[in-house]
């Protein structure tokens, strides 16, 4: 074991023993140079009967936890493989773990729990968006660390597994009973993001009512149950991500968020209130039935009642100032019997998205693409109305979507389908068809490029990706009717695909003066644009600060003929 006291690697002071499993040691350990606090994971090798085994989890544990990069996940700093131990360097988390709050204090309150739900929902999202997927597998409140400020991390990535189609052999007998999704025992089907969702649910029935269903009887029982007072809304949602049948629970942590943040919205309490409602709503329709004349008029009044209400309430909602009741507003238009297929409501959605921070959040996608999966026949009806949605909703995906950081590759592959979409549906002239080829086109080049340069099958895709960018920055980045944030976005977008695939791009036959043309295309058209706010100032000057090295890496690569042409 470590001595208190003791260097790791000449650098790591241990000062503390924290905790001690079956096979391993944590200490609290500071860099004194860096003034950071970390933890110090020990391994002994004499202490375990076959560590060769035991190190390949290891090792396969840190290569996941290397690549990721969350807020609610720990970082692996440093991995030490000395003649007597394995040694894992990582974040130290404070706090202690949810299961000691259960020990200590019984139930949690509903709402907390939410939160915390909500944050490892957030957490699964990003896992199962890596490519290839990660599934972690081992949610329990074990594993879940809550931290002074109130927020959570998911530690031990023990057992989660990067996704292999038809891998049944990586997922038997993994996970904690009680906690795990049937088919992670005994070889009853493959481990997916559906078996994450269960896991998290058997989670929550854990913490809302203090009961642990690794301990006999082993079951779930309805949450209300063994507390009446807790939501109805909530039971449904745990009950749902707890079905035995991976098809029956919420299909994508996304959907389990949309879910988490309208709760209330699927309790018995709100729904008798919308009875209510509805039977206000028609007690008015069968008024105008009393004063109509024969069925033709009836139609026809309740078509115009539908179009007064929804006109109304798309009224309210341009002129609302809060944004939670503009989204309601909008939402409540699209569900206006006989208005779903209208493009009005989901327009204005959008553009609210927009307006309210100049970010597309994930509880917001989840809303965007449930409003539209739900209605999707009737706007399928108008191909005209259904393609320009699409349109617009894969650009606030490109521009605004602020999964993973907002990073500009994760926002161009989440718009694929969304163009694929507009490519499929458009009608015959539809003005923006050449756009979302490009968009479509450029997202698959950053979905796939990694794959083909790994198989050396990138050759003749440089070429493309270059002519698509070209496109974009001269239809939309030089209209200076369109936000400045799109504008800057793009040209962000240009200028960094220079800088690293300029050799790419020459020796894919693209000469030095039509690569030179769009540097001096993005130079000029980042300098006429006139920013409004300090985040759009922010983004022209980091654009602008880089443009000397985006030169350098153009004159680099076609400072001989060799591999292109000049």
């Amino acid at each position: 074991m470590l001595k208190i006291g003791s260097l790791v690697d000449g650098k790591y002071k241990i000062l503390s023993k924290v905790g001690q499993g079956g096979m391993s040691v944590v200490y609290m350990a500071i860099n004194e140079k860096a003034n950071k606090t970390w933890a110090v994971k020990e391994v002994r090798k004499d202490g375990v009967l076959d560590f060769e085994a035991v190190k390949q989890g290891l090792v396969a544990e840190t290569d996941i936890l290397k690549k990721l990069s969350h807020p609610n996940l720990p970082s692996i700093i440093d991995v030490i493989d000395t003649d007597d131990s394995f040694i894992i360097i990582m974040d130290y988390i404070q706090g202690n773990s949810l299961n000691k709050a259960l020990e200590e204090y019984g139930a949690q309150p509903q709402d907390r729990v939410i939160e915390w739900a909500k944050q490892l929902c957030d957490v699964l999202g990003y896992l199962h968006s890596r490519q290839p997927p990660i599934i972690y597998r081992d949610m329990k409140p074990a594993n879940i660390m809550l931290k002074p400020d109130g927020n959570v991390t998911l530690i031990d990535f023990g057992t989660a597994r990067e996704f292999k189609e038809k891998n049944l052999a990586d997922t038997t007998c993994l996970g904690t009973v009680g906690y795990a999704a049937p088919e992670q025992f005994g070889g009853m089907g493959q481990t997916d993001a559906r078996t994450d969702i269960y896991c998290l649910g058997a989670t929550l029935y854990h913490l809302v009512t203090g009961c642990n269903p690794s301990e006999p009887p082993y079951e779930m029982e309805p949450i209300r149950q063994k507390n009446p007072a807790l939501s109805s809304g909530l039971e449904r949602i745990i009950l749902k991500c707890t079905q035995k049948d991976p098809n029956n629970r919420y299909q994508s942590a996304a959907e389990l968020m949309y879910a988490l943040e309208h709760y209330e919205e699927i309790d018995d309490v709100y729904k008798k209130k919308q009875k209510r409602k509805l039977a206000g709503f028609i007690t008015t329709l069968s008024l105008a039935v009393i004063f109509a004349v024969g069925g033709f008029t009836l139609n026809y009044f309740a078509a115009q009642k539908a179009t007064d209400t929804y006109q109304n309430l798309m009224s309210d909602a341009a002129k609302a100032t809060d944004y939670n009741k503009k989204i309601k507003l909008y939402g409540q238009a699209i569900a206006v019997p006989n208005k779903a297929g209208e493009k009005d409501a989901y327009l204005g959605l959008i553009q609210a998205y927009k307006e309210n921070d100049s970010v597309f959040s994930t509880e917001e996608s989840a809303q965007l693409i449930k409003y539209i999966n739900n209605n999707k026949k009737q706007l399928q009806a108008d191909p005209e109305n259904y393609t320009e949605i699409c349109f617009e909703t894969g650009k606030l995906f490109w521009y605004y979507y602020d999964y993973g950081k907002g990073n500009p590759i994760t926002r161009a592959t989440s718009s694929i389908a969304w163009f694929q979409d507009v490519i499929n549906n458009a009608p015959e002239g539809y003005e923006n068809l050449n756009m979302a080829k490009a968009y479509s086109s450029i997202g698959k080049f950053y979905r796939d490029i990694t794959t083909d340069v790994t198989e050396a099958d990138d050759k003749g895709k440089y070429k493309p990706f270059f002519d698509n960018i070209n496109e974009l920055l001269n239809s939309i980045a030089k209209d200076t009717s369109e936000s400045e944030i799109v504008r800057l976005e793009l040209l962000e977008l240009a200028r960094n695909a220079i800088s690293q695939y300029a050799t790419k791009f020459k020796g894919d036959g693209v000469t030095k003066s039509e690569i030179s043309d769009m540097y001096y295309l993005i130079r000029d058209t980042l300098e006429d644009i006139e920013t409004t706010t300090e985040k759009t100032t922010a983004k022209k000057n980091g654009t602008k600060s880089l443009l000397f090295d985006t030169k350098k890496a153009i004159d680099a690569a076609y400072s001989t003929s060799k591999g292109g042409t000049q």
